[in-house]
């Protein structure tokens, strides 16, 4: 029963059925069976704990913090907390048992409160469990895209999310469903294609590997984002102005269209902007549209610092549930949202329906029976099963762009191969951004194999590594070169005036290139990137040239591939631009029959 309906019964009979049923579904955490009417059990659930709510609980379960630096002691009791994300910073222990161990202990200040109440634990978990070093990571989405199997990335998604349960989290912000128009935007990789359809097909099958049964411990909450035009902003700038039509719209919104019909969960607001409004502050866009036409009934979430950023209560009037209060944000959220319900700019009952979303995925998890970690997932993480299936994605991702006189496969009993390029035995370095670190890490990480690793585990004669190029091994029979770019995430690897990264390749590494291929009768070219890059001279300069994304841990699956092990499979989700001119408020691609890309959509080789 409604708050709302209160004046019309005997407040203390209300009071008295109302905790009745509070008791029964909290207290004594009651579990709803699969016969039973789980909608409707849901709604009576979350219209019994909204009638006991104050002003503050509510206001404190649309909140979002860090474990660190945003609280201390006492804090989750105190605000309210809802919920509780890890982001770049101190981690939450040496091990997995030590981050269940201190969520778990968050989880019980929680569960102290008067309504008992449990918390959502977030982490940009994108491609793996990548915060946690020592997890399985596969290939980034571009990567996943490439491979166009959607049951290969269901069943990715529910190694990610077992994996993410096992160090303590219950919801992920992923997966990313944008749709890239222009490869200088610095989060290509994060998205599955330029391709509508493809991008539909592909969100449907990862939102049902995560969530799965959220009843189960071993699903979790997934997100998609970023809502909506992030990736198809002027010039690709992170957070820029999305001047699009109507058609183009609709085609952006399409896969938010598939993800809502799988119940997914939660939806994250971008950063860019559409018709000169922020899209946290887009109403039209996030009720009408996304709420009301597309009948979404999840949480739609703020991303970093939404609040102070776009609008503090603006946003919540145009329908953002809830808030990441984050780097100081906290008490001016909390104060300010309050303020706004006390003299009306806000109506309380916009805030019974951001709580209502949160309150439901938190019953649809499962949370108030099963709150905890479970510990038995711990030894899942990284595990031989979980790396092979990973190991099949880096294998069907690869797009054969090349190949002439016969180049690959390579015979594994070649007199002498040369490996040249520091990202070949850099596994850091070829999984990319969201990779251990925010913007990744330039070394090796534990778990993980490289790309030279493969080679030398396959390869029966002499492997040599010039790892600089600076060795000359041009007595080799074959030249192996891996180049591409180094880690970056969100607007660090935008490519304009500001940024250091480019649409072509380094001098050095194009050197690599262009020194092997005048010495070395074989020239096989690995390219690892985040994007489509305007390679056309080296391709030319190469025997063989494959596009590998950033494969993430199993690197050895590249090697698998160029001996033969394997066939190629992988064909581009983005059009390959041929030149850097064709680059200007948008680039070669699927969308822009102007510009004749180097190849197209959809293009790749096999054996």
């Amino acid at each position: 029963m409604k708050a709302s309906s209160i004046s019309k019964y005997n407040f203390t009979l209300l009071y008295f059925l109302i905790g009745i049923s509070f008791f029964y579904s909290i207290s004594c955490k009651q579990v709803l069976k699969p016969t039973e009417d789980y909608d409707s059990l849901t709604e009576s659930k979350i219209d019994s704990i909204l009638s006991l709510m104050t002003l503050e609980e509510k206001i404190g379960q649309m909140s979002q913090v860090r474990h660190f630096s945003d609280i201390e002691k006492g804090d989750i009791t105190k605000h309210h907390i809802g919920s509780v994300i890890h982001t770049q910073g101190p981690l939450p222990g040496k091990n997995a048992q030590e981050w269940q161990a201190k969520f778990t202990k968050l989880q019980n200040e929680a569960l102290s409160t008067r309504l008992g109440i449990p918390l959502l634990f977030a982490v940009d978990a994108v491609h793996g469990q990548n915060t946690y070093e020592g997890a399985t990571i596969f290939p980034h989405n571009i990567g996943m895209g490439a491979t166009g199997n959607a049951k290969l990335v269901e069943e990715s998604a529910q190694i990610t999310a077992k994996e993410t349960q096992a160090t303590g989290f219950n919801w992920t912000f992923s997966p990313c469903i944008a749709i890239p128009y222009n490869e200088k935007w610095g989060r290509v990789y994060e998205a599955y294609s330029e391709s509508p359809e493809l991008t539909s097909e592909l969100v449907k099958s990862s939102v049902k590997g995560h969530q799965g049964d959220l009843r189960k411990k071993h699903t979790v909450l997934a997100t998609a984002k970023h809502f909506i035009g992030d990736g198809s902003t002027d010039y690709g700038r992170e957070g820029g102005d999305t001047n699009i039509g109507k058609h183009q719209l609709e085609q952006l919104l399409f896969p938010y269209r598939k993800a809502v019909e799988q119940d997914i969960g939660a939806i994250m607001v971008s950063f860019n902007s559409i018709d000169g409004i922020n899209m946290h502050a887009h109403k039209i866009l996030i009720t009408d549209s996304l709420k009301n036409s597309m009948n979404f009934n999840g949480i739609v979430v703020t991303d970093w610092k939404g609040y102070s950023r776009f609008g503090q209560n603006e946003i919540i009037n145009a329908g953002v549930d809830m808030v990441m209060a984050v780097d100081g944000d906290l008490d001016m959220f909390q104060n300010g949202l309050r303020d706004g319900v006390k003299n009306g700019s806000v109506s309380e009952n916009r805030l019974n329906d951001a709580v209502r979303r949160i309150l439901r995925q938190k019953l649809r998890l499962g949370l108030f029976k099963n709150p905890f970690p479970d510990s038995t997932l711990i030894k899942d993480i990284g595990s031989p099963a979980h790396r092979n299936k990973a190991r099949q994605a880096v294998i069907e991702s690869l797009v054969l762009l090349k190949n002439e006189n016969k180049a690959l496969p390579l015979n594994k009993n070649l007199s002498k191969i040369v490996v040249v390029g520091e990202h070949a035995d850099n596994t850091g370095l070829q999984s990319g951004g969201w990779t251990v670190e925010w913007q990744g890490v330039h070394r090796n990480y534990e778990g993980a194999t490289s790309i030279l690793e493969g080679i030398k585990n396959i390869a029966e004669g002499e492997v040599v590594y010039d790892q600089l190029g600076t060795r000359e091994y041009y007595d080799a029979d074959t030249a192996i070169i891996v180049v591409g770019e180094t880690p970056y995430a969100e607007y660090f690897g935008d490519i304009n005036g500001e940024t250091k990264y480019k649409l072509e390749l380094s001098k050095k590494h194009q050197d690599y290139i262009k020194k092997y291929s005048e010495k070395v009768s074989n020239i096989i070219v690995i390219l690892v990137s985040g994007r489509p890059l305007v390679v056309t001279k080296q391709i030319e300069q190469s025997d063989a040239f494959i596009a590998a994304w950033l494969p993430g841990s199993e690197g050895d699956g590249i090697a698998q591939v160029i001996f033969g092990e394997y066939n190629f499979k992988g064909k581009l989700p983005h059009s390959w631009p041929k030149s850097v001119k064709d680059f200007g408020k948008y680039g070669p691609n699927f969308w822009d029959s102007s510009v004749e890309p180097l190849f197209k959509f959809g293009y790749g080789l096999e054996y």
